[in-house]
């Protein structure tokens, strides 16, 4: 049965409670006393938990409309105590033998006391404790003999909650846009954004996704760890009858492994669109701070107030007629090479641009070997290493080889290239005419050799 079916209904009213706050405080308190006194409290260590709580931040207990008049007369502590039992956040257990009153935390509870303490905890982030996590679960489910599908679902969730936190981070950025916006002096905004972007974004999250480079650590170690496993068929069907030997055949271990790659992939991609919002942040930070500064004084600056002026005024045009007569709006300064306004090309227009057709020269030989290079970079020892395992007799001809990549296929034109210098090692025995064309890919049949 599902936890939510466990809740009773006058467990939400503490979020419609006026005394919401201290209730929530009261929680955390007896949560707190309730893990160093091995999970067992007594009535009387709650209500003293609750009275040192009191006695340091002075709450001002208001009265709820179920209360009598008799819980009136109680202390604050047992009011607190007495209401989050009749509610469902706390349970009453009597033990006859020792003639005692325990209190315990239900397990529906527990959850919403993990979450309010979550939202007030400054602990590890969330992006560094589940890196770590999927890093050791499976390094020890790929040497660990004992391991089972069930850690690799762990790696699993923790890369989804990962990705989670990630998102969550990259969702909650818009607040950033709006509070600085809401600054009117420079050395406000200066302030929101050293204590309140700085502080709560760079130091706290994106410090540890890029200065810190956690996930950038790990990252290719378990790559290599998820390619290792995906190739050794030998281990899996190991791991197969492990987990048919247990009973467990609800998912596939090449599903898991996809899974779990594909997370990373999204990882990638979601600290790429933190890129882009952390840099439109400090862009906008420092664009706000220059048109505070000069005090909305330069000529933008008293033209954006004007037109905001214009905007929210009932008679515009009147407006606009006293303007002129005062101002002169095409002056120099007004008008730009970059206006404020830059009018849309129709449809018409665009559809024709994409119609034309532009004919471009066919690159030369040359031009195409030095494109590969910039664009490839492969080193001259691989060049020769990619020769050398081709080579039969002291010959590397290329019709021998089966080109079934984009990569070989650039390494065998590369190795052209190479041949034809002075300086290399291997030469180009004789151009053939015949044309070579296997797994879409055509070229001449060459012939390479060492130089004497």
């Amino acid at each position: 049965m599902q936890l939510r079916d466990e809740i009773p209904d006058t467990f939400w009213s503490l979020f419609r409670s006026v005394n919401r706050e201290i209730y929530i405080e009261a929680l955390l308190c007896i949560n707190e006393e309730y893990q160093y006194s091995n999970y067992f409290l007594t009535r009387e260590v709650c209500i003293q938990a609750l009275s040192d709580m009191n006695a340091r931040k002075r709450f001002e207990l208001k009265a709820e409309e179920n209360e009598t008049e008799y819980d009136m007369l109680e202390t604050p502590s047992s009011r607190i105590l007495g209401w989050l039992l009749r509610s469902g956040w706390l349970k009453r257990i009597e033990d006859y033998h020792t003639l005692v009153t325990n209190i315990v935390i239900p397990d529906y509870s527990a959850v919403f006391i993990d979450a309010f303490e979550r939202l007030e905890s400054d602990e590890m982030e969330e992006t560094e404790i589940y890196i770590q996590n999927v890093y050791a679960t499976l390094f020890l489910f790929r040497n660990d003999p004992r391991g089972n599908l069930g850690m690799l679902r762990t790696a699993l969730v923790n890369t989804r909650r990962l990705n989670k936190a990630l998102q969550d981070m990259l969702h909650n950025m818009d607040k950033f846009f709006a509070r600085l916006l809401d600054q009117e002096t420079y050395g406000e905004l200066l302030k929101e954004h050293l204590d309140g972007y700085v502080e709560a974004v760079v130091r706290r999250k994106y410090h540890i996704l890029k200065t810190s480079d956690n996930f950038y650590i790990y990252k290719m170690d378990i790559k290599k760890c998820l390619r290792e496993m995906r190739e050794d068929e030998d281990w899996i069907e190991g791991v197969r009858r492990s987990s048919r030997a247990i009973g467990d055949t609800s998912d596939d271990i090449h599903e898991l492994l996809d899974l779990i790659e594909r997370g990373f992939d999204d990882i990638e991609h979601r600290i790429s669109n933190m890129d882009k919002e952390h840099t439109k942040y400090v862009r906008a930070t420092v664009t706000r701070l220059n048109y505070l500064l000069s005090g909305q004084s330069d000529t933008k600056g008293l033209l954006v107030r004007l037109l905001n002026r214009l905007a929210a005024a009932d008679d515009s045009e009147e407006m606009l007629a006293g303007i002129a007569e005062k101002m002169n709006l095409s002056h120099v300064e007004m008008l730009s090479e970059k206006p404020l306004y830059k009018r849309r090309k129709s449809r018409k227009d665009f559809t024709g641009q994409m119609a034309e057709d532009t004919e471009t020269e066919d690159l030369k030989k040359e031009d195409v070997l030095k494109l590969n290079r910039i664009q490839v970079r492969y080193s001259k020892e691989q060049i020769e290493e990619f020769i050398e395992e081709h080579m039969q007799e002291e010959i590397m001809d290329a019709s021998w080889i089966d080109i079934r990549d984009e990569e070989e296929f650039e390494k065998l034109i590369l190795a052209y290239d190479y041949s034809t210098r002075r300086n290399s090692r291997y030469m180009i025995l004789e151009e053939e005419s015949e044309q070579i064309e296997k797994n879409g890919f055509r070229y001449p049949a060459l012939r390479f050799v060492r130089r004497r």
